[in-house]
């Protein structure tokens, strides 16, 4: 008996949640677990915006206490490794004042 993948697909980025890894077009993403973490979170609710507190509070958890400028950083690399050009996004996209989404 085969087991099902579980595949999230926005586009040409690919996301296999069983491996851990993500694939834009053939090219396997090198992401760091909350990269992943923070990826995967946003393509299951493409679309939707999250503040910087929500992703913290989903991606890392009720209980971090660091700085909430983390998630800017975090998306800042995600950017770098999935968009054609980080500076104009065209997958994560910035909503003024209130938050990020994945666009898909």
């Amino acid at each position: 008996m085969m087991e099902r993948t579980a595949l999230i697909s926005v586009n040409d980025l690919n996301i296999d949640v069983a491996l851990r890894q993500a694939a834009l077009g053939d090219r396997v993403l090198d992401l760091t677990p909350k990269g992943f973490d923070l990826l995967l979170f946003l393509a299951m609710n493409r679309g939707l915006v999250f503040n910087r507190k929500q992703l913290l509070e989903k991606v890392w958890g009720y209980d971090y206490a660091g700085d909430t400028r983390t998630v800017d950083v975090h998306i800042r690399w995600l950017r770098k490794k999935i968009e054609a050009d980080p500076g104009k996004p065209k997958r994560i996209l910035t909503v003024r004042s209130v938050g990020y989404k994945l666009e898909g």
